[in-house]
């Protein structure tokens, strides 16, 4: 072919382009319109559906978006947001969607580290649970359902409104929603005690691809399984849990102390490892590093580097104290050290609030939405008091990021890694959150800080587990691998799918492949069929 004819054929290729773009967008439209029509004809009332021309979809949208880096101007936005008012409205939104070929994605509490429940990289809408958060505790049988629209503080309120003697063995930061943080695990300050939030589900309600209301013996063991540490995403949606409420005392104790270099940090971070773990498992000791100008508990600081030593006690604080003194006198703790409070005012301590915050502030907590990233680790072998050290300087050259160290042992020892997908159980002495967070003023930085935080990450790398490497799934991280659409094959996705769940990989493929074989429940990380 000459030039000539070839630059003569360029408008017939841009008109058969245009062709395809236009009817493309077409299709997409009458999908959309029979996904609305197929709505309005299978569901006995109203669905509250948002398209981008309703006043109210960017402030839906943005509600709980908790992470800054997926809600920018170039961010792929959802062509609807669907908000279910109540349980049988699920079943018609996946029939709906599923017959019309449209990419879904749900939010609980929108604390993704990635943004996977509001955001994608094809069409998609997000089905919002926001209105689906009735919890209800029934005290004389220690039991609760949550329906998973709720956030973990508005669990742990609820059950204090009933009980000062009950709690459950969630996370420690109350804006998170149940939806995910159950069925990825999920661990707070109880977390030596009684386990995972996931090690205390009794039963769930979920709907699967076919629109089907499921609960844990129509589900079938598998899927029960799966759901409590797999991640529900990949299987059904979850629209419930029924939890098993765990004894607390009316008197828990609670102290935070920072320690510098000056003072030894590094010899009490080294002793720390040894004991932490090894503690009777009422004792939760964690561990907030981080170079910086302001400690934890928000005293002005000039140290190049603070760790923050945080516990909470199950008894008192003669009984705490004791066993400080006689396991860990490094810490030099002194009696004005411990404060006494109810489990429920300790769960806003441990959320960074003054233990006389109003607990009705866990109904609706304010929370300032950040750009931020975040990866994970585990610790099997003791740092080195050398590697500790390097392990300093490099933090002081990282000042983003900042480490929390939370250690395991207790009840968590004795869980065997296949009783559920969670497998970082026996052996584990900490695992580590690393995160790394910045305000829109800091947002040109922003691949900088992300860098930092990877190389930080890989220069523990010598210090952490091996073969594999393992991950939190809970602190999704997409440098692990990912794939476009939910896509992956079985060997791509085993190479994250390993770090998160060791050998209940293969299981959860197998669950994934029987009760949703063409895949519709995906995303950028999830289990292949």
């Amino acid at each position: 072919m000459s030039s000539s004819s070839r630059y003569n054929s360029l408008p017939l290729v841009s008109l058969l382009i245009s062709f395809f773009v236009l009817s493309t967008l077409h299709a997409a439209a009458s999908s959309h319109g029979d996904f609305l029509n197929c709505i309005t004809l299978h569901s006995n009332s109203r669905i509250p559906i948002y398209t981008p021309k309703d006043s109210s979809y960017s402030s839906i949208l943005r509600s709980t978006a908790e992470c800054l880096r997926f809600n920018s101007s170039t961010t792929l936005k959802p062509f609807l947001i669907v908000t279910p008012l109540k349980e049988s409205h699920i079943p018609t939104v996946v029939i709906c969607s599923r017959k019309n070929g449209i990419h879904i994605r749900v939010r609980s509490g929108g604390h993704d580290l990635e943004g996977l429940s509001y955001a994608a990289d094809v069409p998609f809408i997000i089905v919002d649970l926001l209105h689906l958060r009735k919890v209800n505790v029934d005290v004389k049988n220690k039991a609760a359902w949550v329906q998973t629209g709720a956030t973990i503080g508005e669990v742990f309120y609820k059950i204090a409104k009933k009980s000062n003697t009950l709690g459950f063995p969630a996370g420690i930061c109350p804006t998170v929603g149940t939806g995910g943080h159950l069925s990825g695990g999920g661990y707070g300050s109880l977390v030596r005690k009684y386990g995972l939030a996931s090690d205390n589900v009794i039963d769930a309600r979920v709907v699967d691809v076919r629109g089907r209301i499921l609960n844990k013996t129509s589900m079938g063991e598998d899927l029960f399984w799966a759901i409590r540490g797999g991640g529900g995403a990949s299987f059904v949606i979850v629209v419930a849990w029924k939890i098993r409420l765990v004894p607390v005392p009316p008197t828990v104790t609670v102290f935070s102390v920072d320690k510098t270099l000056e003072d030894g940090a590094t010899s009490i971070l080294h002793k720390w490892q040894q004991v932490a773990h090894m503690l009777p498992p009422e004792i939760y000791i964690i561990v907030s590093i981080g170079a910086g100008d302001v400690s934890s508990s928000g005293k002005i600081r000039k140290d190049p580097m603070i760790a923050t030593f945080i516990s909470l006690f199950l008894g008192d604080a003669t009984k705490h104290k004791k066993l400080m003194d006689d396991e860990f006198p490094e810490l030099g703790l002194a009696s004005n050290d411990f404060t006494e409070m109810s489990w429920i005012q300790s769960v806003l301590v441990l959320a960074g609030l003054p233990a006389n915050t109003s607990t009705d502030i866990l109904l609706n907590m304010p929370q300032k939405k950040l750009f931020f990233k975040g990866k994970s680790d585990y610790v099997r072998q003791p740092i080195s008091q050398t590697g500790i050290e390097m392990m300093w300087k490099r933090l002081v050259d990282d000042r983003q990021t900042a480490l929390l160290l939370t250690p395991y042992g207790g009840r968590m020892s004795e869980i065997s890694e296949s009783e559920t997908p969670f497998p970082h159980r026996d052996g584990v002495l900490f695992d580590i959150f690393y995160y790394s967070s910045w305000d829109e003023e800091q947002d040109v930085d922003s691949e900088k800080f992300r860098n930092e935080l990877r190389i930080t990450h890989e220069f523990m790398t010598p210090y952490v587990s091996k073969n594999p490497r393992e991950s939190y799934v809970n602190y999704r991280d997409l440098d692990l691998g990912q794939s476009s659409n939910g896509t992956a094959s079985y060997s791509k996705a085993a190479v994250w799918g390993y770090k998160y769940f060791k050998g209940n990989f293969d299981r959860l493929v197998s669950v994934k492949t029987k009760v949703d074989p063409d895949n519709f429940f995906r995303n950028e990380q999830s289990i292949p069929r």
